[in-house]
């Protein structure tokens, strides 16, 4: 699975500052972070209705669409796929809740 997104976020990564008009990758990340951001959420919104109708094959479509809008989010923001396996990496192991204590002031 880490190497077909890793594959796919190289893709991404290729296409920011191509012609928009060559793919939709390029047309999105040439919006800027914010419609990215905001087309996530959309994919997100639209796996969560799949979900909870419980419709297996429309929820794998939606989850593929979620994390290809995910990557593309983070192409836009500048942050590296590697850089966000490196932070579940180093959570590994730790309790959610502990983790999750760490993290507030």
């Amino acid at each position: 699975m880490t190497d077909t997104l890793s594959r796919l976020a190289a893709t991404i990564a290729a296409r920011k500052g191509t012609d928009p008009d060559s793919s939709w990758t390029a047309k999105l990340l040439a919006k800027g972070p914010e419609k990215c951001a905001e087309k996530f959420g959309e994919e997100a919104i639209e796996a969560i209705i799949e979900a909870v109708k419980g419709d297996r094959a429309k929820l794998t479509s939606e989850a593929a669409d979620v994390l290809y809008h995910f990557l593309v989010m983070l192409a836009a923001c500048d942050v590296r796929l590697a850089d966000v396996l490196a932070e579940l990496d180093r959570r590994e192991g730790v309790s959610g809740i502990a983790e999750k204590a760490s993290r507030q002031p």
